[in-house]
């Protein structure tokens, strides 16, 4: 897959000098509200390994959020992208098209849930795509309430953050917002009040309630929900919560958007996340690990509402560039011939097996979950009031890091790890990854 050699070398400290010196030519020219995780330098990555400036390899359980799921050099990638970087860069679809969107439109009405008539149109980013699906289907349905829901995030353009549940860093210091967007409650299993067996009927039950009381259903345009919360903190909403909040969509000729950014294109173990439970959305958008590591996002739905918008309603530049529709379709082909979907479940039983031993030796583990290879670990200060630990959490990441192992946080309490690696990681480099989680663990 790559020439990268998969295994994990620290050389010096982290980050190394190489990096640090970096560090301060970046200090000086790039704003300060652009923040890292982990500011070593990278010169190569691949498969599950990234390489500093310093040549510490380190293992990679964030693949930049979801996006490099083929890895961050993926062969099918780097030649159908280079091969097209050869004949054009770029022409404007609005303005001269080319073969690379319309191929990508007809992968995208192929892989998303639903056998009806489908349509797509392509941007860069997943908050772009956000934004255009509430467009779409405020000129569908004539309306213009938007309901999402709590722990949600959806992007970081003035739309997407009224969207977006989560104030520091999202939103904090950034508004006035967008309105007629309307936050309802969301089955969280680990924190609902009466037990996670009854999260899913209740939460619904609330949700729609709020809804027909507050908002009125017929002035809804939309509902919006990652089928598995990202920034959130990695919840899967309890089993029943999404197919009543798609039945209550279709009887009040709401939109229902999944918005699978990051859960998407076989993160889950299956193409889509929404799948799980049978799910089959009006729009569904997509970004992150749809072209191998290159700029685009999508919003694909049924053609009818999809084409609501007057034509030059949509688009956007850059919106569907040839070179990161070649890199999508390489990234595609890529999880096809990989069977990305069935290595995203392998992953998934090391990762929750080893998790849930380590949930048994040590208390600050208050629940492990996710899918595929989507997973997370839920960090408390005490498992009986379940208060959030962000302290543990951030000081866990911090130990990772020095030993060579890239992971993020995330949770709406700043107390969640998640994982994320490659779907092509080597198992024993998933398996090292492991073991370094839990000797931080003992020394944290």
């Amino acid at each position: 897959m790559t020439a990268l050699p998969q295994e994990r070398r620290v050389v010096t400290a982290i980050p190394g000098p190489k990096s640090q010196e970096l560090q301060a030519r970046r200090t000086a020219v790039v704003a300060q509200g652009v923040g890292s995780t982990l500011p070593v330098f990278v010169a190569r990555a691949g498969g599950g390994v990234i390489e500093d400036v310093d040549g510490n390899r380190l293992i990679d359980f964030g693949s930049g959020i979801a996006v490099t799921s083929v890895g961050a050099s993926a062969e099918a990638v780097v030649r159908k992208a280079s091969a097209q970087l050869a004949d054009f860069t770029h022409t404007c679809f609005m303005v001269t098209p080319y073969e690379g969107y319309v191929a990508v439109a007809e992968a995208l009405a192929e892989l998303t849930p639903g056998d009806h008539a489908k349509k797509s149109a392509l941007f860069n980013s997943g908050a772009e795509a956000v934004e255009n699906a509430v467009k779409i289907a405020r000129a569908y349905t004539k309306r213009q309430a938007v309901v999402v829901f709590d722990h949600g995030y959806h992007g970081r353009t003035n739309l997407t953050m009224a969207l977006t549940a989560k104030n520091m860093p999202y939103k904090h210091g950034f508004g006035p917002f967008a309105p007629e967007v309307y936050r309802v409650p969301v089955a969280y299993g680990y924190r609902w009040p009466t037990g996670a067996e009854n999260a899913g009927p209740e939460a619904a039950a609330q949700a729609i309630d709020q809804i027909s009381k507050q908002v009125g259903a017929e002035n809804v345009a939309a509902v919006i929900i990652e089928p598995v919360l990202g920034e959130g903190g990695f919840i899967e909403p309890a089993k029943g919560f999404l197919p009543a909040i798609r039945e209550f969509a279709s009887d009040n000729g709401i939109v229902f958007v999944a918005d699978e950014i990051q859960s998407g294109f076989c993160r889950t173990g299956q193409w889509f996340a929404c799948e799980d439970e049978g799910i089959v959305p009006d729009l569904i958008t997509t970004a992150k690990g749809i072209a191998g590591g290159l700029p685009l996002s999508a919003v694909t739905g049924r053609a009818e509402i999809m084409d609501a918008a007057h034509s030059g309603g949509l688009g956007g530049t850059y919106g569907g560039n040839p070179v990161a529709c070649a890199g999508a379709l390489g990234a595609i082909e890529t999880m096809k011939e990989l069977d990305l979907n069935a290595r995203a479940k392998d992953i998934e039983a090391v990762m929750k097996s080893r998790l849930a031993a380590m949930a048994e030796k040590f208390d600050v583990i208050g629940d492990v979950r996710g899918r595929g290879a989507m997973i997370a670990i839920e960090l408390v200060k005490d498992r009986e009031t379940k208060e959030p630990n962000p302290a543990a959490t951030a000081a866990l990441a911090k130990a990772c890091h020095q030993e060579g192992l890239l992971v993020l946080t995330c949770g709406t309490y700043g107390n969640v790890l998640r994982f994320l690696p490659p779907l092509v990681i080597g198992e024993d480099l998933l398996n090292e990854g492991l073991d370094i989680i839990e000797q931080a663990f003992t020394r944290v």
